[in-house]
């Protein structure tokens, strides 16, 4: 496992953590790591910057993974989602004025649907296989369903797992919560299945 320590806004807004996130892919693929190998994958930010980097390896022509698992994953910057609204009551990790904040620091001026800081605004056609897992109560679950959505529309490979009343980014309760062990165990089998 490679985990990678992006910088963060404010000090470094974009592009600085999606740069980062390229240059680590990059120095794993210089090692003589097989890109065949590799599945990229984070939650929350990370899952968006998961699929921000699938887009930036598909413009400038890099290798891409064998697969790719964002979970939780925030991919519009613009809190467009409705679950924005339908979930504010069921999330106590999110909400859309905080996330609206914190948009502002990261993307500094740039356009909230700049495809590398959203990556819902990309071309998602030619992406590897995905592994899409959010939580039903997240506010952020229309980020990841239409992100689904759209990527199966341009021919992508999606895998959509909608976690029943799982809220944002519960992988991290593993030590107490079964569903977060059973999405983690449906992780590494789709792993298995991609990465021979």
């Amino acid at each position: 496992t490679l985990s990678i320590g992006y910088r963060l806004a404010p000090e470094t807004p974009f592009p600085a953590a999606i740069d980062d996130v390229h240059g680590a892919y990059r120095w794993l693929l210089a090692q003589g790591i097989d890109p065949k190998r590799v599945v990229v994958g984070g939650i929350s930010a990370g899952g968006g910057l998961t699929l921000s980097l699938l887009l930036k390896l598909k413009e400038l022509g890099d290798p891409m993974p064998a697969a790719a698992v964002p979970m939780s994953a925030w991919t519009d910057l613009t809190q467009s989602g409705q679950s924005f609204i339908t979930n504010d009551y069921s999330d106590p990790s999110l909400s859309k004025g905080y996330l609206d904040t914190t948009a502002a620091y990261y993307l500094n001026g740039a356009d909230p649907r700049t495809p590398l800081a959203s990556p819902y605004y990309g071309e998602l056609d030619g992406l590897p296989p995905l592994l899409i897992q959010v939580g039903t109560a997240e506010v952020l679950f229309d980020d990841s369903r239409l992100f689904a959505e759209r990527a199966q529309a341009a021919g992508t490979d999606v895998t959509f797992e909608p976690w029943q009343d799982m809220i944002h980014g519960w992988h991290g309760f593993a030590n107490v919560l079964p569903e977060a062990r059973d999405a983690i165990a449906s992780a590494g089998k789709f792993f298995k299945l991609h990465v021979n």
